[in-house]
């Protein structure tokens, strides 16, 4: 009898070592931890231009699709201030044809009184010429003083005709004038419209992504400003578990590897994942520093506790009504299971 409780005793202690190697071989391949919470991305929605919310056809925690509006600032003065840019540009293109024609009669005449220096130019060049002659034929006695003199008076008059037409032709291209300033102007006027345009389409806001309205606590009639942001938009396209692991934990854990999820709302569901990243850095609790060397307290802990680093698992599903940014979830990672990587 005494035999039999011995192999009883000795086969219940061998059962529950191999049980607790198996166990601690579960746990080894399997790291888990509680200390997990649910993530998404998020954004504050902002407005580009200040003025009072017209429309909100949204709630607080609704789903969104994208593109769907989710408010409306009143559009009237960025409307004015387009139509007054766009009445601008109309002005300005006809002041620019108006100056066009004015110029291109300047021009005209400028052309004219430059024919009128080619032409006086030749006549006084004739009759420079003709003195000259009249001048040699004089000292020889062909010519008589008074035709010497008539030769002289028509140079001479030739001469300050050339020197009036000159005279006139600089006057008459200084006097051409351009339409610079005006395509300056115009150019200044389109800028406005395009911005008025830009003003005016930022005063919808549409959702950029599927998404759920959280941290909106306000209502139509508010006054709306860039400094202040409108709601927090959820991106629920793609959801995280942010788990905190022993360091002990992470040997063999890189990207890809797979997981299994339970959110702690209802912990009949179990949800696959991978590891998406993980921490290089928190911060350590005696931190603290004298002189710029790191204080070391005098006292000693015998048990040292592992540090947690946080790992970004990433869900290949979600239950839209069950997940929640900060719930608390349960995680377990399988070391020896990677994801396919792309």
């Amino acid at each position: 009898m005494a035999i039999k409780r011995k192999i009883y005793a000795l086969s219940l202690i061998l059962v529950t070592v191999l049980v607790l190697a198996f166990v601690l071989f579960r746990i080894d391949a399997s790291p888990r931890t509680d200390d997990a919470y649910v993530y998404a991305d998020t954004i504050n929605v902002v407005p580009e231009v200040s003025g009072r919310i017209v429309e909100l056809p949204v709630k607080d925690n609704q789903l969104v699709k994208k593109g769907d509006l989710l408010y409306r600032i009143d559009p009237r003065p960025f409307q004015n201030s387009l139509d007054s840019s766009l009445a601008q540009l109309v002005t300005l293109d006809e002041q620019i044809k108006l100056s066009e024609r004015s110029v291109s009669a300047q021009q005209y005449n400028a052309d004219a009184v430059a024919a009128e220096v080619a032409s006086a130019r030749s006549q006084y060049q004739q009759a420079q010429d003709t003195y000259n002659r009249q001048l040699a034929l004089a000292g020889k006695n062909y010519v008589s003083r008074e035709e010497l003199d008539l030769a002289r008076t028509a140079r001479n008059t030739a001469e300050a005709n050339y020197n009036t037409a000159k005279l006139q032709a600089r006057q008459a291209t200084a006097a051409v004038s351009g339409v610079d300033a005006l395509v300056a102007q115009r150019e200044e006027v389109k800028v406005q419209i395009a911005e008025a345009k830009l003003n005016l389409e930022y005063s919808e806001v549409h959702a950029p992504f599927d998404g759920r309205v959280t941290a909106l606590k306000t209502t139509a009639g508010q006054y709306a400003s860039p400094s202040q942001p409108v709601m927090t938009l959820i991106d629920t396209r793609q959801w995280y578990v942010i788990a905190n692991f022993r360091e002990t934990d992470l040997k063999g854990i890189t990207e890809g590897t797979t997981a299994t999820v339970f959110v702690m709302a209802d912990t009949s569901k179990a949800f696959s994942g991978s590891v998406d990243s993980m921490s290089y850095g928190v911060a350590p609790d005696d931190s603290s520093t004298v002189g710029g060397l790191p204080l070391v307290e005098k006292n000693i802990n015998w048990v040292h506790v592992s540090q947690r680093f946080p790992v970004k698992i990433k869900l290949s599903e979600a239950d839209r009504g069950l997940f929640r940014i900060g719930a608390s979830a349960v995680v377990t990672l399988h070391r020896d299971h990677k994801v396919r990587q792309d």
